[in-house]
């Protein structure tokens, strides 16, 4: 759908809610960001942590070999990863051949069918790649890097008599515009629950998606985990800050414009408030990703292509530039001021030995 479509459609049938505008920009067949087979990588938007090399990969690879084992070796493991992309981090982890590699089941979840034709271009031809989270039940991980900030979210900010929904209408321009609305009262009711202290022009994000997803996510474990990677915080917390330091657009590696401007030509992402995933039910482990990579072999995998590259220094040849590159991965998964801030959150589904890790 264009902008004029959509100015079109507000004409005819008045204001939509903010999340049905993310859901266009984003997801639209015709004219969204990700359909169009935008995103991370190098010569694209962003990056994320599978964007930088393999080394990540690398880590959760490991890391899936200690909950394999936790389940006790189970045949066959699934692993379904959502919001894949065009397959970086499944690529990553089949390269680097972890134990549980024999009775490994990896699904690639992806909703850009353009993105999709990529992964299956770049992965295994073992990989299955699919639009939605399959039924289950199945024993295994479900698995997201960097997928709940992109799902659609609604939009409330708080005034002097209350709560109030941004809506996106059209001016006479043609150009779209915030419209405000008074709240449902089961919306304000819960907003005043997750943001109590918020002051007047304060807004909050609600949502409704992320924590859908993650219900269906534990719904189609058997037994194992539900692992998310992504840049967190609590709804007060968002509700202190302004709206945009939050809600961010990126495009060309660069920040974007305005979430109502070049609508479907740039990412919209969303900080995800951890404690609406609370609601659905709190997480067995959070930590930051620093914590996550150095408990599952960072380290280690970082000094031996640090001693790898110091060997092969004097050829310069790819190998050796291609472990150069891995400890400057290294310290770029673990900077407190980047990726390394990202959360790792996980919740245990009943049926695993030893429950979350330390």
């Amino acid at each position: 759908m264009s902008v004029a479509d959509l100015v079109g459609r507000i004409r005819r049938s008045g204001p939509v809610r903010f999340d049905e505008l993310v859901e266009l920009a984003l997801y639209d067949e015709t004219g969204g960001f990700f359909a169009a087979g935008a995103g991370p990588g190098r010569r694209r938007d962003f990056l994320t942590s599978p964007e930088l090399g393999g080394l990540f990969g690398a880590v959760v690879a490991r890391a899936l070999d200690t909950w394999w084992r936790q389940l006790g070796e189970p045949d066959p493991f699934w692993v379904l990863e959502g919001g894949a992309g065009r397959g970086a981090l499944a690529h990553a982890v089949l390269e680097a051949a972890p134990e549980c590699g024999p009775v490994l089941r990896y699904v690639c979840v992806e909703r850009s069918a353009v993105l999709q034709d990529q992964a299956r271009a770049l992965v295994h031809p073992a990989v299955e790649v699919r639009a939605d989270l399959p039924a289950g039940p199945i024993t295994g991980v479900v698995l997201a890097n960097e997928l709940l900030d992109n799902l659609p979210f609604r939009l409330l900010e708080r005034g002097a008599g209350g709560w109030s929904e941004v809506l996106v209408g059209a001016g006479d321009d043609e150009a779209l515009r915030e419209v405000l609305v008074p709240a449902s009262p089961d919306v304000a009711e819960l907003a005043d629950d997750l943001a109590p202290t918020a002051a007047p022009g304060a807004r909050i994000p609600l949502q409704e998606q992320a924590s859908a997803w993650l219900a269906r996510a534990l719904d189609v474990l058997d037994r194992g985990r539900v692992v998310l990677v992504d840049y967190c915080a609590t709804t007060a917390e968002l509700a202190a800050r302004p709206w945009t330091e939050w809600v961010r657009t990126y495009r060309g590696h660069a920040r974007g414009a305005h979430p109502l401007a070049h609508v479907g030509e740039q990412d919209v992402t969303c900080q995800v408030a951890v404690d609406q995933l609370a609601r659905v039910r709190p997480p067995d482990a959070d930590r930051s990703q620093a914590a996550f990579v150095a408990a599952h072999g960072i380290d280690e995998l970082v000094e031996a292509a640090r001693a790898a590259w110091h060997e092969r220094a004097h050829i310069g040849d790819i190998e050796a530039l291609r472990h150069r590159s891995r400890v400057g991965e290294g310290s770029a998964l673990t900077d407190p001021a980047g990726l390394g801030a990202h959360r790792v959150l996980e919740w245990v589904v009943p049926g695993e030995r030893g429950g979350p890790p330390g």
